[in-house]
């Protein structure tokens, strides 16, 4: 599929917003990932059990590939599959943390490291979901100059790979939107225990991994869909080695657990799938475009 489309380079603020974002979240996965027995010293919050400390952490890291990813683009008709995910999972997790600010290392006999974490956490959530909406806002008002009309060959994803990323969509959104709701009820289906908090903040990080699956596949380029697959992929790994350091609190048997593996296999594949796809490649500047910016200047 042969497209003419214009370019509209992203702007530099959103591309170091993305940058600043996946540090942050590199920062976070380490805590919980690396450091799950020590939340109650080091994190904003008291994580327990271990199992949701590495489930979250694995989470962090996985979405720093998409941030990272967003930021390296280099038009915003790509970046955009990293920030409206961003923007959605932070919007949600400042709901969450203000519905549950009791739960946080705000006050009482915490260590200052738990302090530190928390007054970080609040300022990060109340800053990013804001500054990615305003420059979100300025992006798409901006032309400039370097703007440039070209001719893609786009190669579309394959009718089974869509098929694939709208069922993780769903799935993912749906548990996702019960767990915030209805933590506790929702709990049931998840394979480990959940606390309200734990819960939420799962929801959280379940409707924020569907959305991008779903942008992805509504992008319906073989392109744009790679930033997906990488934090896939490596969300997959990450759970899995997650699984094997704390799965002892998953019953394995369960209705749950299968079905929790079943969908870590479907991310694995959808993510696999989707980096093996050829590239769209851009044949050559639209001539009548770049002769109109000649004549202008």
């Amino acid at each position: 599929m042969t497209t003419r489309i214009e370019l509209t380079p992203l702007i530099p603020p959103m591309r170091w917003l993305l940058y600043i974002a996946a540090v942050l979240v590199f920062l976070a996965g380490v805590e919980l990932f690396v450091f799950p027995l020590r939340t109650a010293d080091w994190f904003a919050w008291t994580v327990n059990p271990p199992m949701t400390a590495v489930f979250l952490g694995a989470s962090y890291w996985a979405s720093a590939v998409l941030e990272v990813a967003g930021a390296r683009s280099a038009s915003w008709d790509r970046a955009q599959l990293a920030v409206w995910p961003v923007f959605v999972f932070t919007t949600l997790i400042l709901g969450v943390t203000l519905l549950h600010l009791d739960r946080f290392h705000v006050g009482g006999e915490f260590p200052p490291l738990a302090h530190l974490a928390t007054w970080i956490w609040l300022g990060i959530y109340a800053f990013v979901p804001v500054a990615m909406l305003v420059l979100s806002w300025v992006q798409t008002r901006v032309r400039r100059p370097a703007a440039e009309v070209v001719t893609i060959v786009r190669l579309p994803l394959p009718p089974g790979l869509r098929v694939l990323l709208v069922a993780i969509a769903i799935v993912l959104m749906v548990l996702g939107v019960a767990l915030l709701v209805a933590p506790l009820s929702a709990a049931v289906l998840w394979p480990w225990e959940l606390t309200e908090l734990t819960g939420r903040a799962v929801g959280a990080w379940l409707v924020g991994l569907g959305w991008a699956a779903g942008q992805g596949q509504l992008s319906g380029d073989a392109d744009a869909v790679r930033p997906v697959g990488l934090t896939a992929v490596a969300f997959f790994v990450l759970q899995v080695i997650a699984l094997l350091r704390h799965g002892e609190a998953i019953s394995w048997t369960s209705p749950q657990a299968i079905g929790y593996a079943v969908m870590l296999l479907a991310i694995g594949a959808a993510g696999v799938w989707a980096l093996g796809l050829v590239r769209s490649r851009v044949v050559e500047p639209d001539p009548a475009a770049r002769e109109g910016r000649a004549t202008a200047t």
